[in-house]
Protein backbone atom coordinates (compact mmCIF):
# COMPACT_ATOMS: atom_id res chain seq x y z
CA UNK A 1 0.00 0.00 0.00
CA UNK A 2 1.42 3.35 -1.10
CA UNK A 3 0.49 6.41 0.97
CA UNK A 4 1.16 9.85 -0.51
CA UNK A 5 1.92 12.75 1.81
CA UNK A 6 3.59 16.12 1.46
CA UNK A 7 5.75 15.60 4.54
CA UNK A 8 6.97 12.47 6.30
CA UNK A 9 8.62 12.81 9.69
CA UNK A 10 10.51 9.86 11.15
CA UNK A 11 10.46 10.05 14.94
CA UNK A 12 7.61 10.88 17.32
CA UNK A 13 9.70 12.71 19.88
CA UNK A 14 9.88 16.35 20.88
CA UNK A 15 11.32 17.88 17.70
CA UNK A 16 9.46 15.57 15.32
CA UNK A 17 6.03 16.24 16.80
CA UNK A 18 6.68 19.95 17.04
CA UNK A 19 7.82 20.12 13.41
CA UNK A 20 4.82 18.03 12.33
CA UNK A 21 2.31 20.37 13.94
CA UNK A 22 3.95 23.45 12.42
CA UNK A 23 3.94 21.91 8.95
CA UNK A 24 0.36 20.71 9.36
CA UNK A 25 -0.81 24.17 10.36
CA UNK A 26 0.52 25.41 7.02
CA UNK A 27 -1.83 23.04 5.23
CA UNK A 28 0.78 20.38 4.50
CA UNK A 29 -0.31 16.74 4.56
CA UNK A 30 1.91 15.29 7.27
CA UNK A 31 2.55 11.82 8.65
CA UNK A 32 4.74 10.97 11.65
CA UNK A 33 6.27 7.49 11.73
CA UNK A 34 7.03 6.40 15.29
CA UNK A 35 8.89 3.12 15.70
CA UNK A 36 7.49 2.36 19.18
CA UNK A 37 3.98 2.06 20.57
CA UNK A 38 4.10 5.44 22.34
CA UNK A 39 5.13 9.01 21.67
CA UNK A 40 7.79 11.02 23.45
CA UNK A 41 9.59 8.31 25.42
CA UNK A 42 12.50 10.60 26.30
CA UNK A 43 10.11 13.40 27.22
CA UNK A 44 8.34 11.08 29.62
CA UNK A 45 11.47 10.45 31.72
CA UNK A 46 12.93 13.95 31.47
CA UNK A 47 13.19 16.16 34.52
CA UNK A 48 12.52 13.29 36.87
CA UNK A 49 9.13 12.75 35.23
CA UNK A 50 8.15 16.42 35.34
CA UNK A 51 9.85 17.49 32.08
CA UNK A 52 12.21 20.46 32.26
CA UNK A 53 10.78 21.72 28.98
CA UNK A 54 12.72 25.00 28.55
CA UNK A 55 14.84 27.55 30.34
CA UNK A 56 14.21 31.28 30.61
CA UNK A 57 17.93 31.93 30.04
CA UNK A 58 18.28 30.27 26.62
CA UNK A 59 21.27 31.71 24.74
CA UNK A 60 23.61 30.24 22.11
CA UNK A 61 26.37 30.05 24.74
CA UNK A 62 24.44 27.22 26.43
CA UNK A 63 25.02 24.93 23.44
CA UNK A 64 27.95 22.83 22.23
CA UNK A 65 28.61 22.35 18.52
CA UNK A 66 31.51 22.37 16.11
CA UNK A 67 29.79 25.47 14.73
CA UNK A 68 28.57 27.37 17.82
CA UNK A 69 26.81 29.96 15.63
CA UNK A 70 24.56 27.44 13.88
CA UNK A 71 21.88 27.48 16.60
CA UNK A 72 21.52 31.29 16.67
CA UNK A 73 18.92 31.57 13.91
CA UNK A 74 16.61 28.88 15.30
CA UNK A 75 16.90 30.11 18.90
CA UNK A 76 16.14 33.66 17.80
CA UNK A 77 13.17 32.48 15.76
CA UNK A 78 11.59 30.54 18.63
CA UNK A 79 12.08 31.73 22.20
CA UNK A 80 11.13 30.26 25.59
CA UNK A 81 8.26 32.75 25.73
CA UNK A 82 6.94 31.43 22.42
CA UNK A 83 6.78 27.92 23.89
CA UNK A 84 5.21 29.18 27.11
CA UNK A 85 2.41 30.81 25.12
CA UNK A 86 1.69 27.49 23.41
CA UNK A 87 1.56 25.38 26.56
CA UNK A 88 -0.60 27.99 28.33
CA UNK A 89 -3.04 27.77 25.43
CA UNK A 90 -3.29 24.02 26.07
CA UNK A 91 -3.63 24.43 29.83
CA UNK A 92 -0.26 22.99 30.87
CA UNK A 93 0.60 24.20 34.37
CA UNK A 94 4.24 24.81 35.15
CA UNK A 95 6.65 26.37 37.63
CA UNK A 96 10.18 27.73 37.74
CA UNK A 97 12.40 25.47 39.82
CA UNK A 98 15.78 27.23 39.78
CA UNK A 99 18.06 29.12 37.42
CA UNK A 100 15.27 29.67 34.90
CA UNK A 101 14.35 25.99 34.60
CA UNK A 102 10.65 25.44 33.85
CA UNK A 103 8.93 22.18 34.82
CA UNK A 104 5.43 20.74 34.53
CA UNK A 105 3.49 20.92 37.81
CA UNK A 106 1.91 17.50 37.33
CA UNK A 107 3.96 15.33 34.97
CA UNK A 108 5.83 15.20 31.68
CA UNK A 109 2.76 13.50 30.24
CA UNK A 110 1.19 16.96 29.97
CA UNK A 111 3.78 17.99 27.37
CA UNK A 112 3.29 14.77 25.41
CA UNK A 113 -0.47 15.27 25.50
CA UNK A 114 -0.07 18.87 24.33
CA UNK A 115 2.12 17.78 21.40
CA UNK A 116 -0.36 15.09 20.42
CA UNK A 117 -3.28 17.52 20.55
CA UNK A 118 -1.41 20.08 18.47
CA UNK A 119 -0.76 17.44 15.84
CA UNK A 120 -4.43 16.44 15.88
CA UNK A 121 -5.46 20.09 15.53
CA UNK A 122 -3.11 20.40 12.55
CA UNK A 123 -4.46 17.27 10.85
CA UNK A 124 -1.24 15.29 11.29
CA UNK A 125 -1.41 11.48 10.97
CA UNK A 126 0.63 9.51 13.51
CA UNK A 127 1.55 5.90 12.75
CA UNK A 128 2.85 3.79 15.64
CA UNK A 129 5.10 0.72 15.52
CA UNK A 130 6.35 1.91 12.15
CA UNK A 131 9.89 0.65 11.67
CA UNK A 132 11.53 2.07 8.55
CA UNK A 133 13.45 -0.48 6.49
CA UNK A 134 14.55 1.55 3.50
CA UNK A 135 14.64 5.13 2.23
CA UNK A 136 15.37 6.13 -1.35
CA UNK A 137 14.80 9.20 -3.48
CA UNK A 138 13.35 8.99 -6.97
CA UNK A 139 13.55 12.40 -8.59
CA UNK A 140 11.83 14.77 -6.15
CA UNK A 141 10.03 11.97 -4.29
CA UNK A 142 11.28 10.19 -1.18
CA UNK A 143 10.17 6.56 -0.87
CA UNK A 144 10.00 5.27 2.71
CA UNK A 145 9.44 1.54 3.16
CA UNK A 146 8.18 0.41 6.59
CA UNK A 147 7.73 -2.99 8.19
CA UNK A 148 3.96 -3.42 7.98
CA UNK A 149 2.48 0.07 7.81
CA UNK A 150 2.91 0.71 4.12
CA UNK A 151 5.18 2.60 1.73
CA UNK A 152 5.14 6.37 2.08
CA UNK A 153 5.85 8.85 -0.71
CA UNK A 154 6.63 12.50 0.02
CA UNK A 155 8.53 15.54 -1.24
CA UNK A 156 9.78 16.56 2.20
CA UNK A 157 11.39 14.08 4.59
CA UNK A 158 12.44 14.97 8.14
CA UNK A 159 14.71 12.81 10.30
CA UNK A 160 13.79 13.57 13.92
CA UNK A 161 15.23 10.33 15.24
CA UNK A 162 17.19 11.74 18.17
CA UNK A 163 20.66 10.78 19.33
CA UNK A 164 21.81 7.48 20.80
CA UNK A 165 21.49 8.29 24.49
CA UNK A 166 19.04 6.12 26.44
CA UNK A 167 19.08 3.15 24.01
CA UNK A 168 16.82 1.37 26.51
CA UNK A 169 14.10 3.81 25.41
CA UNK A 170 14.53 2.85 21.76
CA UNK A 171 17.25 5.27 20.66
CA UNK A 172 19.21 4.08 17.60
CA UNK A 173 21.81 5.55 15.20
CA UNK A 174 19.25 5.38 12.37
CA UNK A 175 19.32 9.14 11.70
CA UNK A 176 23.10 9.14 11.38
CA UNK A 177 22.95 6.21 8.94
CA UNK A 178 20.45 7.97 6.70
CA UNK A 179 22.52 11.16 6.74
CA UNK A 180 25.56 9.17 5.66
CA UNK A 181 23.51 7.34 3.03
CA UNK A 182 22.70 10.67 1.40
CA UNK A 183 26.32 11.82 1.52
CA UNK A 184 26.17 14.06 4.59
CA UNK A 185 29.04 14.19 7.06
CA UNK A 186 28.32 12.95 10.60
CA UNK A 187 30.43 14.17 13.52
CA UNK A 188 31.55 11.22 15.72
CA UNK A 189 29.43 11.06 18.86
CA UNK A 190 30.20 10.71 22.57
CA UNK A 191 27.97 10.68 25.66
CA UNK A 192 27.07 14.03 27.26
CA UNK A 193 25.43 14.98 30.56
CA UNK A 194 26.57 11.67 31.98
CA UNK A 195 28.11 10.46 35.27
CA UNK A 196 31.89 10.00 35.36
CA UNK A 197 33.63 6.80 36.44
CA UNK A 198 36.59 6.82 38.84
CA UNK A 199 39.97 5.52 37.77
CA UNK A 200 41.17 2.47 39.73
CA UNK A 201 42.99 4.42 42.46
CA UNK A 202 40.16 6.90 43.06
CA UNK A 203 37.68 4.03 43.11
CA UNK A 204 39.66 2.36 45.88
CA UNK A 205 39.90 5.66 47.74
CA UNK A 206 36.39 7.09 47.38
CA UNK A 207 33.81 4.49 46.30
CA UNK A 208 32.91 3.97 49.96
CA UNK A 209 31.43 7.48 50.00
CA UNK A 210 28.49 6.51 47.73
CA UNK A 211 25.43 8.61 48.54
CA UNK A 212 27.35 11.58 49.95
CA UNK A 213 26.86 14.95 48.24
CA UNK A 214 29.22 17.94 48.46
CA UNK A 215 28.37 21.48 47.34
CA UNK A 216 31.20 22.46 44.99
CA UNK A 217 32.20 24.01 41.68
CA UNK A 218 33.31 21.54 39.02
CA UNK A 219 35.47 22.86 36.18
CA UNK A 220 36.50 21.28 32.90
CA UNK A 221 37.97 22.75 29.73
CA UNK A 222 37.39 26.34 30.86
CA UNK A 223 33.77 25.82 31.96
CA UNK A 224 32.66 25.86 35.60
CA UNK A 225 29.42 24.58 37.14
CA UNK A 226 28.18 24.70 40.72
CA UNK A 227 25.94 22.28 42.59
CA UNK A 228 25.86 19.06 44.55
CA UNK A 229 28.63 16.65 43.56
CA UNK A 230 27.23 13.19 44.26
CA UNK A 231 29.51 10.24 45.02
CA UNK A 232 28.33 6.94 43.52
CA UNK A 233 29.61 3.38 43.71
CA UNK A 234 31.46 3.89 40.45
CA UNK A 235 32.35 7.57 40.42
CA UNK A 236 30.75 11.00 40.47
CA UNK A 237 27.38 12.36 39.42
CA UNK A 238 25.17 15.32 40.31
CA UNK A 239 24.35 18.39 38.17
CA UNK A 240 27.83 20.02 38.05
CA UNK A 241 29.49 16.71 37.15
CA UNK A 242 26.93 16.02 34.42
CA UNK A 243 27.54 19.49 33.03
CA UNK A 244 31.32 19.08 33.11
CA UNK A 245 31.06 15.66 31.42
CA UNK A 246 29.98 17.33 28.18
CA UNK A 247 33.35 19.09 28.04
CA UNK A 248 35.49 16.23 29.37
CA UNK A 249 37.56 14.08 27.02
CA UNK A 250 39.18 10.73 27.74
CA UNK A 251 42.53 11.23 29.41
CA UNK A 252 41.59 14.65 30.72
CA UNK A 253 40.84 15.84 34.23
CA UNK A 254 38.19 17.74 36.12
CA UNK A 255 38.85 20.22 38.92
CA UNK A 256 36.63 20.48 42.01
CA UNK A 257 36.58 23.60 44.17
CA UNK A 258 35.41 22.36 47.55
CA UNK A 259 35.43 25.89 49.01
CA UNK A 260 33.46 27.93 46.46
CA UNK A 261 32.31 30.62 48.93
CA UNK A 262 35.36 31.20 51.09
CA UNK A 263 39.14 31.44 51.11
CA UNK A 264 40.23 28.01 52.33
CA UNK A 265 43.57 29.32 53.59
CA UNK A 266 41.92 32.02 55.72
CA UNK A 267 39.49 29.39 57.02
CA UNK A 268 42.31 27.06 58.07
CA UNK A 269 44.46 29.87 59.45
CA UNK A 270 41.63 31.05 61.70
CA UNK A 271 41.51 27.59 63.29
CA UNK A 272 45.23 26.99 63.47
CA UNK A 273 45.41 27.03 67.28
CA UNK A 274 42.90 24.18 67.49
CA UNK A 275 44.29 20.80 68.56
CA UNK A 276 41.65 18.84 66.66
CA UNK A 277 42.54 16.80 63.59
CA UNK A 278 42.19 18.50 60.21
CA UNK A 279 39.37 16.13 59.27
CA UNK A 280 37.44 17.25 62.38
CA UNK A 281 37.88 20.88 61.37
CA UNK A 282 36.68 20.14 57.82
CA UNK A 283 33.72 18.10 59.08
CA UNK A 284 32.18 21.42 59.99
CA UNK A 285 32.05 22.15 56.27
CA UNK A 286 31.61 18.68 54.72
CA UNK A 287 30.14 15.43 55.97
CA UNK A 288 32.32 13.68 58.56
CA UNK A 289 32.92 10.66 56.32
CA UNK A 290 34.02 12.74 53.35
CA UNK A 291 36.26 15.00 55.45
CA UNK A 292 37.98 12.01 57.06
CA UNK A 293 38.47 10.11 53.80
CA UNK A 294 39.71 13.15 51.89
CA UNK A 295 42.29 13.89 54.57
CA UNK A 296 43.40 10.25 54.77
CA UNK A 297 43.84 9.94 51.00
CA UNK A 298 45.91 13.11 50.91
CA UNK A 299 47.89 12.26 54.07
CA UNK A 300 46.54 15.25 56.00
CA UNK A 301 46.01 13.28 59.21
CA UNK A 302 47.61 15.49 61.84
CA UNK A 303 45.96 17.98 64.21
CA UNK A 304 45.62 21.31 62.44
CA UNK A 305 47.99 23.05 64.85
CA UNK A 306 50.83 20.82 63.63
CA UNK A 307 50.72 22.12 60.04
CA UNK A 308 53.04 25.00 59.19
CA UNK A 309 52.04 27.94 57.04
CA UNK A 310 53.39 26.43 53.81
CA UNK A 311 51.47 23.23 54.44
CA UNK A 312 48.23 25.10 55.17
CA UNK A 313 48.59 26.97 51.89
CA UNK A 314 49.13 23.66 50.10
CA UNK A 315 46.01 22.16 51.70
CA UNK A 316 43.99 25.27 50.84
CA UNK A 317 45.17 25.07 47.22
CA UNK A 318 44.12 21.43 47.13
CA UNK A 319 40.68 22.27 48.54
CA UNK A 320 40.17 24.91 45.85
CA UNK A 321 41.61 22.79 43.03
CA UNK A 322 41.10 19.08 43.67
CA UNK A 323 41.98 17.42 40.38
CA UNK A 324 40.58 14.03 39.39
CA UNK A 325 41.28 12.00 36.24
CA UNK A 326 38.14 9.94 35.45
CA UNK A 327 38.62 6.63 33.64
CA UNK A 328 35.55 7.04 31.45
CA UNK A 329 31.88 8.04 31.48
CA UNK A 330 28.92 5.80 32.32
CA UNK A 331 28.19 5.65 28.57
CA UNK A 332 25.13 6.19 26.42
CA UNK A 333 22.84 4.17 28.71
CA UNK A 334 23.20 6.81 31.43
CA UNK A 335 23.74 9.85 29.21
CA UNK A 336 21.02 12.47 28.96
CA UNK A 337 22.37 13.76 25.65
CA UNK A 338 24.95 13.20 22.92
CA UNK A 339 27.78 15.35 21.58
CA UNK A 340 28.15 15.12 17.80
CA UNK A 341 25.71 14.08 15.10
CA UNK A 342 24.79 15.40 11.68
CA UNK A 343 27.34 18.05 10.75
CA UNK A 344 25.76 21.51 10.93
CA UNK A 345 27.85 22.51 7.92
CA UNK A 346 25.60 20.22 5.87
CA UNK A 347 22.39 22.01 6.89
CA UNK A 348 20.71 25.37 6.52
CA UNK A 349 20.58 27.05 9.93
CA UNK A 350 17.31 28.74 8.96
CA UNK A 351 15.40 25.70 7.69
CA UNK A 352 17.34 22.58 8.85
CA UNK A 353 17.31 21.37 5.22
CA UNK A 354 20.30 19.50 3.85
CA UNK A 355 22.25 21.68 1.42
CA UNK A 356 23.08 18.72 -0.82
CA UNK A 357 19.64 17.04 -0.88
CA UNK A 358 16.52 19.07 -1.59
CA UNK A 359 13.63 18.18 0.67
CA UNK A 360 15.72 16.31 3.28
CA UNK A 361 15.58 17.81 6.78
CA UNK A 362 17.05 17.00 10.19
CA UNK A 363 15.91 18.33 13.52
CA UNK A 364 16.55 17.98 17.24
CA UNK A 365 19.21 15.85 18.90
CA UNK A 366 20.29 14.08 15.71
CA UNK A 367 22.08 17.33 14.75
CA UNK A 368 25.46 18.30 16.20
CA UNK A 369 23.95 20.75 18.69
CA UNK A 370 23.91 19.80 22.38
CA UNK A 371 22.55 21.88 25.23
CA UNK A 372 23.72 22.12 28.80
CA UNK A 373 21.64 20.67 31.63
CA UNK A 374 18.53 22.65 32.52
CA UNK A 375 15.95 22.44 29.72
CA UNK A 376 18.22 23.62 26.92
CA UNK A 377 18.09 20.39 24.91
CA UNK A 378 14.32 20.30 24.85
CA UNK A 379 14.26 23.95 23.83
CA UNK A 380 16.57 23.08 20.93
CA UNK A 381 14.03 20.42 19.95
CA UNK A 382 11.26 23.04 19.87
CA UNK A 383 13.34 25.71 18.11
CA UNK A 384 14.83 23.43 15.45
CA UNK A 385 11.46 21.71 14.98
CA UNK A 386 9.76 25.08 14.52
CA UNK A 387 12.32 26.19 11.92
CA UNK A 388 11.96 22.91 10.06
CA UNK A 389 8.17 22.79 10.27
CA UNK A 390 7.81 26.32 8.95
CA UNK A 391 9.72 25.50 5.76
CA UNK A 392 9.02 21.87 4.82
Amino acid sequence: MVINKDVTIIGGGASGLFAAAEAGMRGRRVVVLERSAALGNKIRVSGGGRCNFTNLTVTPSKYISQNPRFCISALTGFTPQDFIEIIEKYGVRYYEKEQGQLFCRISSGEIISMLRRRCEDAGVTIVYNAKVHDITKRGDVFVIVTNNTGVFHCNSLCLATGGISYPQLGATPFGYRIAAQFGLNVIPTRPALVPLVFNAQDSADFSGLAGISVDAVVSCDGRAFRGGVLFTQRGLSGPPVLQASSYWRAGGHISINLFPDADAYEFLLSRRRNKAGLHTILSGVFSKNFARRWCEVNSYVRPINQFNDKELREIAGHLHDWKLWPAKTEGYKRAEAVIGGVDTGELSSKTMEAKKVNGLYFTGEVIDVTGQLGGYNLHWAWASGYACGRHM
